[in-house]
């Protein structure tokens, strides 16, 4: 095996096995960013020895034993603080690290190991920005560099982020634990609204040259799946998940030759993903199977759901969309929701109808900025060929969006409206 081809290796065992290795050096060091720190070295170590001595038969093992004898090394020479010496030689004694397998160690109740980082990670008491690259970075097995293309951010901002979340997980002295009773609920949203937010920014990029960013969909939809088998009786994991599946679904048929983005109702639904639909529509009968009432990312599901089953965009069902649409703005009374809704409004009862709860929007002043409120705004006025006022619509949509292949389909669409128009 070449050079390459073990540090291509090596790459693919972290990206898989960083999240299992970070758990299980947690749980012992009780410090998230402590576990990470011994974890890189782990990676360094296999950076340097590999290409010479081979793939171990055990990367994951073997990266779980280089960490800790990091550690050990560590305790010896005194290179803590006085706090972390004392939990490394305690859980030293206590949990024989010492050992020369490590085997049992990484099975040992790894499912509770990966959920307490999940919700660490995703707790609460961090910004929703720090939170999506502490995340990335534990879970993803991201490197900062990655997370700053991702995100279009610089490196050191990612850096910082990530710093200043495993410091503030430190100072406020979050316990490394899955939550119980009514906290877990609270806890498990904020986890959720991670994993959705890093696929949201992957399925639609919010600047930057590219219309999607499937790498950040996939790391999304990997979270979602482990979440989901470690926690199979939570019915929103499972809309969760069944709801990134639909959507990914349509990834393919998204984009053009060039990159251009091709709208819902413009894509070619035979370029579709049938597998990952049959997967979202397993999950969403998971879902309401296990619940009566249904939550946030089950109706998302649902409305994604009346989508993937039309086979043609005719074939829609607007008037159940819309009424789930009802349903989700009860639930979630949002300005978000609502313009979604008034969308779907406006594809079953006719634009106007659409037009005016659209307006009620811009009235109340609740989405100011937004951009795709303009662009909702002349896709209805352009329908009713009301097209000067559509035009105006499309170009202040072209001018608040931060995305360049968004820009130019915005663009695009107000010279369409000119042409006609002129008409």
């Amino acid at each position: 095996m070449t050079a390459p081809d073990i540090h291509q290796t090596i790459t693919a065992v972290w990206r898989i096995e960083s999240p299992r290795l970070i758990a299980g050096l947690a749980r012992i060091t009780r410090d998230v960013g402590l576990a990470e720190d011994l974890a890189q070295d782990a990676l360094v170590a296999a950076l340097e020895q590999w290409p010479d001595s081979g793939i171990p038969e055990k990367p994951a093992a073997w990266l779980m034993t280089t960490a800790k004898n990091r550690a050990i090394d560590l305790k010896r020479r005194a290179a803590m603080s006085e706090r972390k010496h004392k939990t490394i030689g305690r859980e030293a004694d206590e949990r024989g690290l010492s050992a020369p397998d490590y085997d049992d160690v990484l099975d040992n109740d790894i499912g509770d190991d990966l959920l307490r980082l999940i919700f660490t990670a995703a707790h609460p008491a961090l910004p929703p920005e720090a939170r999506t690259a502490l995340t990335l970075r534990l879970l993803g097995g991201l490197t900062t560099g990655e997370i700053a293309r991702a995100f279009l951010v610089s490196e050191s901002t990612i850096a910082q982020r990530i710093v200043r979340a495993k410091r503030a997980l430190t100072e406020k002295k979050v316990p490394y634990e899955v939550p119980r009773g009514r906290e877990l609920g609270a806890r498990l949203a904020s986890v959720l609204e991670v994993i959705y937010l890093i696929f949201n920014e992957g399925y639609t990029a919010t600047a930057g040259d590219d219309w999607l960013r499937p790498a950040l969909c996939e790391d999304a939809l990997r979270l979602g799946r482990v979440l989901a088998g470690l926690m199979p009786g939570e019915a929103e994991v499972h809309g969760l998940v069944a709801l990134m599946e639909i959507q990914a679904s349509r990834t393919h048929a998204r984009t053009g030759p060039s990159g251009e983005p091709i709208l819902l109702l413009e894509q070619d639904r035979s370029h579709w993903d049938r597998m990952a639909i049959t997967r979202g529509l397993a999950a969403l009968e998971r879902t309401e199977s296990l619940r009566d009432i249904r939550g946030e990312y089950t109706l998302q599901a649902a409305i994604a759901a009346c989508h993937a089953r039309a086979l043609t965009a005719d074939e829609t069902d607007w008037r159940r969309i819309a009424s789930l649409y009802d349903e989700l703005a009860r639930l979630v009374p949002t300005a978000v929701v609502e313009l979604n809704r008034a969308v779907a409004i406006g594809m079953a009862y006719g634009p106007a109808a659409g037009l005016e709860l659209v307006d009620e929007i811009v009235q109340s002043g609740a989405l100011g900025g937004y951009h795709l409120l303009s662009a909702v705004r002349g896709d209805l006025l352009e329908k009713l060929k009301r097209f000067d006022e559509a035009r105006a619509e499309f170009e202040r949509s072209a001018e608040l969006t931060r995305n360049e292949r968004e820009k130019n389909l915005l663009l695009e669409r107000a010279q369409k409206c000119a042409g006609k128009q002129t008409g």
